[in-house]
């Protein structure tokens, strides 16, 4: 089985200020670098990190320029899926590098749901069905096809789900939400 990771770092944060979010710091590292170093310690055949052009470094990623972040979330995932497709992959793990707070276990447990090309599994705080997912195959053109920034959250809803808690599922969109991930410690 052949399981590739694309980490989506394009999206233009409106609803975080003017300072670039995942550069931010949280803890020992940028906040995008959390989400980044849990996937590159899986054992995948394929990383790859859709992100805006700029000076972030992604070691042990494969970097694909989103040149149209305005596009939407659709446009970024569509990028990672066409690459990931290209290098043979059978499954993606799309992941957001706004969520510093996944754990390698979490992850672990949706690859584990792995059965093949109609593989469909999501995260959920028990409520809500969100990123991380796991794709199979059949899913890429849907992927591909998609448009706007919801990003593949109608497909999410026919997910099997995997619960972790809304702690670990914490989705950094806004300074309070920066603030909060901060009180709670460093990662």
């Amino acid at each position: 089985m052949t399981i590739a990771a694309v980490l989506l770092a394009a999206g233009r944060s409106t609803r975080f200020g003017t300072a670039d979010k995942l550069a931010v710091p949280l803890g020992d590292k940028p906040l995008g670098h959390h989400a980044a170093c849990t996937l590159a310690a899986l054992p995948l055949a394929a990383r790859f990190v859709v992100c805006r052009p700029g000076p972030h470094a992604w070691p042990g990623f494969e970097i694909i320029v989103n040149a149209r972040p305005e596009a939407g979330l659709a446009h970024s995932i569509a990028l990672g899926i066409a690459a990931a497709r290209k290098g043979g992959a059978e499954a993606v793990l799309v992941a957001l590098a706004d969520m510093p707070f996944v754990t390698a276990a979490h992850l672990a447990r949706l690859l584990d749901r792995h059965d093949g090309p109609d593989t469909l599994v999501a995260s959920s705080d028990g409520r809500h069905h969100m990123p991380p997912a796991l794709f199979g195959a059949r899913w890429f053109g849907t992927l591909e096809g998609l448009t706007g920034d919801r990003g593949a959250r109608s497909l999410l809803d026919q997910a099997t789900k995997v619960v972790a808690s809304p702690e670990e599922l914490l989705d950094i969109d806004t300074m309070d939400d920066l603030r909060g991930a901060r009180r709670r410690g460093a990662v």
